[in-house]
Formats: C-alpha cells, sequence, structure tokens
C-alpha cells in the first residue's frame, strides 16, 4: 500500500472514531435529558421526605430501589450502616465510583417558596441540596450504565449510598470498611449558587457531645445542696471561647447546648453541648482538640460536677487531585449553566432580593466561574475517600446566585425546578467525566500518580473519629 494511501486509511479511521465518540456523547446527553422528569421526580421526593443522619431510611430505599431497576446489583447495609448501600454495575475493566448523599438538617423548616414559608410539623429540610445529590448521582450512574452497555466498553460504575454527611461523617465508615480498595477514581458534586470545578481544599475536623453530670436540687430552697451541670456548660464555653484568641487563625471552634435543663427553679443535674472544631490540617484539629478536652474537665472541676463525651464525628482535609478537576472542570464547560424560563426569573429576582451584599449577581447561573485552587473553609466527609482513592469534584448552580448553604432559600430551590435544572447538568458532568476516566488510561494513571505524591509513602490512614461505631442515634 502507498504512503498516500496509508495516511487516507489513517486518516479516514480517526475521522470515523471521532464521529462515533461524537455519536455516543451525543447519545449520552439525549439519554440524561429523557430521564430529566424521572431525576426531578427523585429529587423532588426526596426534598420531602428530609431525613436526617442515618435515618433516612425511606430516602436510601428509594434510591437502591431506582437502581436495582436498571440492573445494578445491591450491597445494602454496609460498614454497619443500616441506610449505607453499593450499588454496581459491570465485572471487569477500570472501577469508577459516583458518591451519592441524601441527608437533611434539622431545625430547617422551608417550602419550595420564594418567600420565608414553614411546612407545619415539618422539622428537617434539605439546606444543603443532599436531595439534588442523590438524584443526580444516581442519574449520572443509570446513565454510564446505559453506555458501558451500548458500547461494549469493559468497566464497573459504582454509586455509592453514603449517608450522614451532616455530621455523621458517614463515608469515614465506608472507607474505614474498605469498601474503596477496588476503585480507581471517585467522583461527587454539590449543590451550589455556581457553576464551578474549582479545586478547593477543605477543614479537617471533629465533634463531640460533652455530658455534664451534676445534683439536682431547689434553686431557692436548697442551691447549696446542688451542683448544676448546666453551670459545667456554660464554664468550659467561657474558656473554649477565650481559647480562640489562641489558636492559628483559620481555625474555627462552634458549639451549640443541646440539653440545658427544664426548669429555672430546678437546678439541672445533667447538660450536654455539641462541639466542632476545624483547622485544614488534621495535625492541628488534634493539637486543639486536646485543649478542648482539658477545657471540659476544668470546668466539671471548677463547678463540682463530673464529665464525659462521645466523639460524633471527624473528617480529613479534601486531598485536591488536579489532573481530574482540570478535566472536569472541560466538562462542566461543555455542558454549560442553567437558564432560567420566565417563571423561574420570577423566583430568582425575590430570593435574590433577601440577600444582604450578595457576592454573586443574577445571570451568573448561565457561566462558569473561572478554574482555582484556593481553601475552603467547610468540611467533608469525602475527605476521607480522597485519601484512599483520586477524587474530584464540582459544583453545579441549583440555587439562586447568591445564596448560602444550610439556608432557608437554598431549602426553597432545592424543592423546585431551578434545583432540578442544575442537578440535570450535574448529571451530565458526572457521566461526561466517567466516559473520559474509562476511556482515558493515562489520565487515570496521572491521577493516581498526583495522588500517590500527595499523600506520600509514609503515611498510615487513621479516621479522626477514632475506631468508635457509626452513630446511628446521633440524630435522634
Amino acid at each position: 500500500m502507498s504512503r498516500y494511501n496509508l495516511i487516507t486509511c489513517f486518516t479516514l479511521s480517526f475521522l470515523l472514531s471521532v464521529s462515533a465518540n461524537a455519536q455516543d456523547i451525543s447519545e449520552v446527553i439525549k439519554d440524561i435529558d429523557t430521564r430529566s422528569a424521572q431525576t426531578s421526580k427523585l429529587a423532588r421526593t426526596l426534598w420531602e421526605h428530609a431525613e436526617l443522619g442515618y435515618i433516612e431510611n425511606d430516602s436510601s430505599a428509594l434510591l437502591q430501589k431506582t437502581l436495582a431497576d436498571e440492573g445494578f446489583k445491591i450491597d445494602a447495609g454496609v460498614a454497619d450502616i443500616p441506610t449505607a448501600f453499593v450499588a454496581s454495575y459491570g465485572n471487569s475493566g477500570p472501577v469508577i465510583a459516583i458518591l451519592a448523599e441524601f441527608d437533611a438538617l434539622p431545625g430547617i423548616n422551608q417550602d419550595a417558596t420564594s418567600t420565608r414559608s414553614h411546612i407545619e410539623g415539618k422539622n428537617a429540610g434539605h439546606a444543603c441540596g443532599h436531595n439534588l445529590f442523590g438524584a443526580g448521582s444516581v442519574s449520572a450512574a443509570i446513565a454510564v450504565k446505559n453506555w458501558l452497555v451500548a458500547t461494549g466498553t469493559n468497566g464497573t460504575i459504582k454509586l455509592f449510598g453514603t449517608p450522614a454527611e451532616e455530621g455523621g461523617s458517614g463515608k469515614v465508615y465506608m472507607v474505614r470498611a474498605g469498601l474503596f480498595k477496588d476503585v480507581d477514581i471517585a467522583l461527587h458534586w454539590h449543590a451550589s449558587d455556581k457553576n464551578s470545578a474549582a479545586a478547593r481544599t477543605t477543614l479537617a475536623n471533629r465533634s463531640a457531645k460533652f455530658r455534664f453530670y451534676g445534683k439536682s436540687a431547689h434553686a431557692a430552697g436548697a442551691p447549696e445542696k446542688a451542683r448544676s451541670a448546666l453551670d459545667g456548660v456554660e464554664a468550659f464555653n467561657y474558656m473554649t471561647n477565650l481559647m480562640r484568641e489562641h489558636i492559628p487563625q483559620e481555625s474555627r471552634i462552634h458549639y451549640v447546648i443541646t440539653k440545658g435543663g427544664l426548669a429555672p427553679n430546678v437546678v439541672p443535674d445533667f447538660a450536654e453541648v455539641f462541639y466542632y472544631v476545624r483547622n485544614p490540617e488534621s495535625a492541628k484539629v488534634s493539637e486543639i482538640w486536646e485543649r478542648v478536652e482539658e477545657a471540659a474537665r476544668g470546668a466539671a472541676q471548677g463547678t463540682g460536677t463530673r464529665v464525659d463525651w462521645e466523639i460524633i464525628h471527624g473528617n480529613h482535609p479534601l486531598v485536591v487531585n488536579e489532573a481530574l478537576a482540570k478535566m472536569v472542570d472541560e466538562k462542566l464547560r461543555q455542558v454549560g449553566g442553567v437558564e432560567y424560563d420566565r417563571k423561574e426569573e420570577a423566583f430568582a429576582k425575590e430570593i435574590f432580593a433577601s440577600f444582604d451584599k450578595p457576592k454573586l449577581t443574577l445571570g451568573s447561573e448561565s457561566t462558569v466561574q473561572p478554574y482555582e485552587v484556593s481553601l475552603g473553609y467547610g468540611s467533608t466527609d469525602v475527605g476521607d475517600v480522597s485519601i484512599a482513592v483520586p477524587t474530584v469534584g464540582f459544583n453545579t448552580a441549583t440555587w439562586v446566585p447568591g445564596t448560602s448553604a444550610h439556608s432557608w432559600q437554598a431549602v426553597a430551590a432545592s424543592g423546585m425546578s431551578i434545583g432540578f435544572k442544575g442537578t440535570n447538568n450535574a448529571a451530565k458532568v458526572l457521566t461526561l467525566s466517567s466516559i473520559e476516566l474509562f476511556q482515558n488510561e493515562d489520565l487515570r494513571k496521572q491521577a493516581k500518580s498526583e495522588h500517590a505524591e500527595k499523600i506520600g509513602d509514609d503515611f498510615i490512614y487513621e479516621a479522626l473519629l477514632g475506631d468508635r461505631d457509626p452513630p446511628l442515634d446521633f440524630r435522634k
């Protein structure tokens, strides 16, 4: 064969390959859009359930059934957590994992309306958009499965149903149980007020419930016979508040008194305060934590009470993988942002009017933010996953620009079409990224090399929550 014919054959083969791949991607996008109504219904049902960490029974069951109906093998109740599960499709090739959260937050109640509106009798809400997270990830897992079947590609897609991200560290127990050992790459996303694949780290954190025990008596008739457990809590809080001046400035300490007595004229013999400590470094969290524990002991001694504490959760900071982040940024730009219809525009304008000096403007939901590497001040149990395997995440605009997580405005948008549109986009980005990873062996190798370099040869994983069992009743 002549050199000309060789070049012609190669060119034709290449063009046919590109054309076939473009057709595959076009079919994938069409598949996701065709199921957008199903994805929206799934997100809305999870929004209505609004179940708290480790008791997301209906939410977990719904996601499992959705995946089982699509041919996924379900391993339920993994890591000794009844609502945790792993759904798998495929039995060979690279293993790509997609994370799915579905727990709500306590104490936030809001209807899917643009003004403050409580739903009577409801004591929790999806103020962090985990209903969208769960629905979008499930939609992506199904789309990837369909692509694997249609193209005959060797590979396994796994959907990790991860409960209790909000203060329960569900993923940490799943990592600790070795469930990610056969995973090559893990993908996740999160509801947000913007579209971004910026490589953002998180803070390490640890939490505990400190419980003080005293002696009850009549607060007026026999106060000398009493020892107030609430005094112990208040003394403890005072000391930790003084400590804030003398810890690294990027640290965070916050608490809420969960039990403080029932009547002013009864000296409480029991009181409880729930603490969080955060810092960009796990070692610093441990150092600050030792001082917090000493303050608790001192408070008990000074008030004549007794104290013990239960570690509730602990997360390592997220390990950024730029090889993966830049690829996901490319896929996010390919998908683009969201466009509001007239009804959604009206909703967004009314929500936006409730903000005080928002950082973003209306209209930014249709754009993708610049790529950058930065420090975030939140915490997530995805951090422990990112230690176990190369991990990458991104955000899509599921909320009105300017919305803060854990707000009533986030609950509102998470239960209506603005949230659902961003969720559908997230499903597309997850799917396109997964397909790229199945096809691109060099990228998988590069991501693993970067991960190994950042983790280090001498690193030994230890969960910040220790060896405790999952706190299945911490929200009850």
